[in-house]
């Protein structure tokens, strides 16, 4: 089964019950992703793969194939998906796959609706606004990502900025899994109206981060940023995994 050369990946993994499967954002490492998986830990298993370290060149499929293998390694057979940014394609392309074996999945801020090279051109349009997210931790992860895996993460930009998810959005959406999208108060990075016509085609519920009074702005990578406000809001989609059912 898979690619040639796939294997299972390294992986974080705390907590024990219901599976979650975190996808990570683009250049962002497994580590980058624990605080908010630990704020889970006492109700599941969260299992962060690294996604851009590959045994071979990077691509969607093979990408696809190392996760699966990493799910049977674990003997995951139910999971709920949660992809943030870059890592959303992976989840459509592995729920499409596997949709006996998801539960439910929850987008954050993802790439996935976006056709061919205009996400690249959204992307970079706002550079000011790319540095007021830098995070000292995500700029680390960043970099220690591109030192260390630069063919790796050159491939999958390519191909996020390249391919159609179409298809894949079109099996969730006809899927009996639920599917929920979540979307930062200011995304500099991503606009809104993506995320919604994404909720839209996915049949998704679509839900817009809300802030504290007095909290600062909510911003692209708010699921590692702001993990606190980030497991509140998903406790309030119901999943099955957080439920205790």
């Amino acid at each position: 089964m898979g690619s040639r050369g796939a294997r299972a990946l390294d992986y974080v993994s705390v907590g024990e019950g219901p599976d979650i499967v975190v996808m990570s954002g683009y250049a962002m490492r497994p580590s980058i992703y624990l605080p908010m998986a630990r704020l889970l830990a006492d109700r599941a298993r969260v299992v962060i793969p690294a996604i851009f370290q590959l045994p071979d060149v990077w691509t969607f499929d093979h990408a696809i194939d190392c996760i699966e293998l990493t799910l049977e390694a674990l003997d995951i057979r139910e999971m709920t998906l949660l992809g943030h940014s870059f890592g959303g394609a992976l989840e459509l392309g592995l729920a499409a796959r596997r949709p006996d074996q998801t539960l439910e999945c929850v987008f954050s801020d993802t790439i996935s609706v976006a056709k061919q090279l205009r996400l690249a051109r959204e992307a970079l349009s706002h550079p000011l606004g790319d540095l007021r997210l830098a995070t000292p931790a995500a700029i680390s992860s960043f970099l220690r990502s591109w030192v260390t895996h630069p063919v790796q993460l050159a491939s999958a930009a390519i191909s996020a900025f390249s391919e159609d998810r179409s298809r894949e959005i079109e099996r969730c959406a006809g899927a009996p899994f639920p599917c929920h999208v979540l979307w930062a108060e200011r995304d500099t990075i991503l606009a809104r109206k993506d995320g919604r016509e994404f909720a839209r085609r996915l049949d998704a519920t679509f839900t817009v981060a809300e802030r504290p009074p007095g909290y600062p702005p909510i911003d692209h990578d708010w699921m590692f940023d702001d993990p606190e406000l980030f497991v509140g809001h998903l406790d309030k989609l119901g999943l099955r995994a957080l439920s205790g059912a």
